[in-house]
């Protein structure tokens, strides 16, 4: 992985609130144990506490500017390695260190009692915790972000093959279809093609995310495929925006979910049934559905069972992105699949 995308990662971590959350934790802890230590003149409980919200102030101030500083300059470390942004991270918190301790001596002086004596060897004393702080913080950033790269890797590891599993499912099934159609209704098998030509380059596509329009015209050209196969048998409602919204989706999301309909709602009902497919889009996300009939009791085992590994692989798919899940549920006597994909505003 290049330098910039791991530096980028490590400064993206610096942006969360948990990140912001944990440095204050940690500060008051160090605070405390800074209060607790043993030192002349703290043997009641009042010094102490006195001793604690000075020891809280500098390290809050000391830490809350250097992740303030980072933030301003991370365009510029964002280009720097691991080594650079843990150098400038020392650098400032030294700096910091120095400037903080010395104002908080000189303000509350006469309340800090340490037997040195000395404000240059306290402000040795704490620039020394700072740079050992800063160490073990720059380290559990670093594990964090490897770990996180390494989780994320995992992922998509097991989407690929996820993926890798759904393109030969879905490619089998349209080529059956094809060659049942190439004896059946030859004057066909032109569109036929031309619409599994654009099926095979959708199921190919490297992209993992397409526009929702481009989504929704693959999957009319595959419901085109199985209105040629079943004919009458198969009736599909759309109930479509006026305009359809720029949003992106992961590729092959309708075509699992529309197969499944028509092999248990179509194929094992000799009258067949409708499609119903509607998308409606709400200010905080986009939801689509699709409703097919539930099998007939009488339809033979092997069409009930279907075929589980594409909706698997959907919802693995969809789950990997943040705010997104597929749902499944029986309404009566229809099978409704829901796709819901959070909006960002």
């Amino acid at each position: 992985m290049p330098a910039s995308a791991y530096s980028n990662d490590q400064l993206q971590v610096l942006k969360q609130p948990s990140t912001l959350i944990w440095i204050v934790m940690a500060g008051e802890c160090i605070a405390a144990i800074l209060a607790l230590t043993p030192f002349p003149g703290t043997s009641t409980t009042s010094n102490r506490w006195v001793y604690f919200g000075l020891a809280s102030l500098g390290i809050q101030w000391i830490a809350l500017l250097t992740l303030a500083s980072l933030l301003l300059l991370r365009r510029i470390l964002a280009r720097r390695g691991f080594l650079a942004i843990t150098t400038a991270t020392l650098c400032l918190m030294q700096a910091l260190t120095w400037l903080i301790s010395g104002l908080v001596l000189s303000t509350f002086g006469d309340y800090w009692q340490l037997s040195t004596g000395s404000w240059l060897t306290l402000s040795l004393q704490l620039s020394g915790i700072a740079l050992l702080i800063g160490l073990l913080g720059m380290a559990a950033l670093h594990n964090h972000v490897r770990i996180k790269q390494l989780v994320e890797r995992a992922k998509q590891a097991e989407i690929d093959a996820l993926a890798a599993r759904v393109q030969p499912h879905f490619l089998f099934n349209t080529l059956n279809t094809a060659v049942m159609l190439v004896h059946r209704q030859p004057q066909q098998v032109e569109q036929l093609l031309m619409d599994l030509s654009d099926l095979f380059r959708a199921a190919l596509a490297r992209p993992d995310l397409v526009d929702l329009q481009d989504e929704i015209d693959l999957a009319k050209r595959y419901l085109d495929i199985e209105a040629i196969r079943f004919g009458p048998r198969l009736r599909v409602h759309w109930t479509l925006p006026h305009a359809i919204a720029p949003i992106r989706i992961p590729r092959l999301s309708l075509q699992p979910l529309l197969e499944n309909a028509v092999h248990h709602g179509i194929e094992c009902a000799p009258e067949g049934g409708e499609i119903c497919i509607g998308i409606d889009e709400r200010s905080d996300a986009l939801e689509i559905n699709i409703r097919n009939p539930l099998p007939p009791s009488g339809a033979a085992p092997h069409l009930q069972r279907g075929h589980r590994v594409g909706l698997s692989a959907l919802r693995t798919r969809l789950e990997s992105l943040q705010g997104a899940s597929l749902r499944t549920a029986s309404d009566g006597d229809s099978f409704v699949a829901t796709i819901r994909i959070a909006l960002r505003s």
